[in-house]
């Protein structure tokens, strides 16, 4: 019986862990799942061993960061040494997942990355890390595959999984009856972001572009797609300030934009899923001027891409805007918004850009066709 460690650390990846998980039952009903996830994997039918909040650091700044940072090492080097796992699954999150790599590679294990860190983003002394602590990566972008090639690193392309998690089509005017929307009322969907530190960032700007939106257009409806790794007790506060009413949905996040005319949204893999769905958005980022600087000092030496937007990485051009830091202003998301929803051209041209994009991703299966990867590490 196969015994797999699943490790992921946000909400994306609970979510593509989850569809591992569901692959891996269906090619082998014996194997054992363990993991590191969210509520998604524990539904699959991964035996949590830790809920994936208490591992997200991302964000944290100081001396201070360093006591839970340490505890973390120290809690999964234990873990890895603690059964003899067949393979571990680290799933996207590089920041620690990495790392952590490197204390299962130590422990003796054999370590896939699926999702895998974004080499192409950086300078080329990071693929040293991934053949030091990396048996099999899979990845889910078609440019990586030769990246990994050529650098010796086994790797197999899998196709996208978001694709196995988007579905084909969604029934627009069953979503808005079921949400409380009108077929004629303008609907603006906010994706504030899955980690804590993004959303008390983001949300205050996404709740005050909405207000101006509100000021040019008063029918416009709002909608708010909430991860499961953020909790009301942090989400409420900051709603309870909003002048405009904004319809919360818990773990929909798929259903929110499927929805929505325009999606306001952060930078991440929800980008992705706005582009398979099809829906236009405004891509925005922002963190605290002390995390900004230091990772612009850090990016300065090692990024070599022009966008942090995966929608216009694999289109390798700009097909949404994307506003950053000091540029992601409520009056700046605004007038972008604006700017797409009243030219009916731009947003067609859009539409019509996201879809080449979803073509690029490759072919729904992706789970499965990563599942046969991992099941085949557990005999080598």
């Amino acid at each position: 019986m196969p015994r797999i460690l699943i490790v992921t650390g946000e909400a994306s990846g609970d979510l593509h862990g989850a569809n591992l998980a569901r692959a891996l039952k269906a090619r082998d009903p014996h194997v054992s799942l363990s993991g590191i996830g969210g509520r998604a994997m524990k539904t699959a039918g991964v035996e949590l061993i830790e809920e994936m909040g208490k591992f997200d650091v991302i964000g944290m700044v100081g001396p201070l960061a360093l006591i839970p940072i340490i505890r973390r090492f120290v809690t999964m080097r234990r873990l890895f040494r603690s059964k003899r796992w067949d393979t571990v699954v680290f799933i996207d999150h590089p920041g620690l997942n990495l790392r952590f790599a490197y204390f299962a590679k130590a422990a003796g294990l054999r370590v896939i990355y699926y999702v895998a860190p974004q080499i192409w983003a950086w300078a080329p002394w990071r693929m040293r890390w991934i053949k030091q602590r990396v048996d099999h990566v899979v990845v889910i972008l078609p440019f990586e595959k030769p990246l990994y090639d050529d650098a010796g690193v086994p790797c197999t392309f899998v196709g996208h999984p978001i694709l196995d998690a988007v579905a084909p089509h969604y029934d627009r005017t069953a979503l808005r009856t079921r949400f409380g929307f009108a077929d004629h009322e303008r609907v603006i969907a906010l994706l504030p972001g899955s980690r804590a530190h993004e959303v008390s960032v983001l949300l205050p700007i996404l709740i005050e572009t909405a207000e101006m939106l509100t000021r040019r257009d008063p029918k416009t409806k709002f909608i708010l797609a909430q991860a499961s790794t953020i909790h009301d007790n942090l989400l409420q506060p900051l709603l309870q300030r909003s002048s405009v009413p904004i319809t919360v949905v818990k773990e929909q996040a798929n259903e929110v934009m499927a929805v929505s005319d325009l999606v306001l949204v952060a930078s991440g893999t929800a980008t992705l899923q706005a582009a398979v769905v099809g829906t236009p958005m405004v891509l925005c980022y922002r963190t605290t001027a002390l995390t900004f600087w230091v990772a612009s000092v850090v990016l300065r030496f090692v990024v070599r891409v022009k966008w942090i937007g995966l929608v216009n990485l694999v289109a390798d051009r700009t097909v949404v805007p994307e506003l950053v830091q000091s540029a992601a202003t409520a009056e700046r998301l605004c007038e972008e918004a604006v700017r797409i929803l009243e030219d009916r051209a731009a947003y067609e041209a859009m539409k019509r850009d996201l879809a080449t994009v979803r073509a690029a991703l490759g072919e729904p299966g992706a789970s499965f066709r990563a599942a046969e990867v991992v099941l085949a590490a557990c005999q080598a």
